[in-house]
């Protein structure tokens, strides 16, 4: 497992006692797996646990020299306490590792032309696009900013997935986190990633 502490200068999160919880949910047969489309890997099942072990402190660097930014804490925190990540919920198959991370643009082109062109001109005022929670509209979306967004979800055949914005970035540095579904008008958006796993989690278990 990587070192979890994160940089002196960065809030510490506790991805550890989230994603515990979540793989022990997700693992009971009783609960939910029998919902999943197909069981959990038997290594899976033994370990209770559906992420991967952490990615070192060199490999996350490495991927912040690749991308040519530093990423915000709440996501290299995840990426240091499990690199990659198996169902969050039954539309996202997993979290990518470090090394499948990129930017949308260049991972996913098409939902870019897709949202580019059939938005264009199309414009969303800070009061309208700064709301986040219950109040927010997953129509106020802003699609000139999703070139810039970095991909950090898989899911074959679906555009159901998770992006981190840079172009929207709090005070203490962390990037604006998207959920894009194909049953969405827009995305739902979060002020982190950690609070985008946070509000994943309370839907996974119905709280929503």
């Amino acid at each position: 497992m990587g070192d979890l502490r994160g940089r002196d200068d960065e809030p510490f999160y506790a991805w550890r006692d989230l994603l515990q919880c979540w793989s022990e949910e997700w693992l009971d047969p009783v609960l939910h797996e029998q919902e999943r489309a197909e069981p959990f890997p038997d290594d899976v099942r033994r370990a209770r646990w559906l992420g991967a072990p952490g990615a070192t402190g060199e490999e996350v660097g490495a991927l912040e020299e690749r991308l040519g930014v530093r990423l915000p804490a709440s996501y290299r925190q995840f990426l240091l306490a499990s690199n990659g990540w198996l169902n969050t919920t039954r539309e996202i198959d997993r979290i990518l590792p470090v090394q499948e991370v990129g930017w949308t643009r260049d991972l996913d082109p098409y939902l870019v032309s897709v949202w580019t062109r059939q938005d264009a001109g199309f414009r969303v005022c800070d009061e309208e696009y700064f709301v986040y929670g219950e109040a927010q509209d997953p129509v106020s979306l802003r699609p000139e900013y999703l070139p810039h967004t970095l991909k950090v979800s898989h899911t074959p055949e679906a555009t159901d997935v998770y992006l981190l914005n840079p172009c929207v970035v709090t005070a203490d540095g962390e990037w604006e986190a998207w959920y894009v579904a194909h049953w969405l008008p827009g995305a739902v958006r979060y002020r982190s990633f950690w609070d985008l796993m946070n509000g994943e989690y309370r839907s996974f278990r119905g709280e929503w």
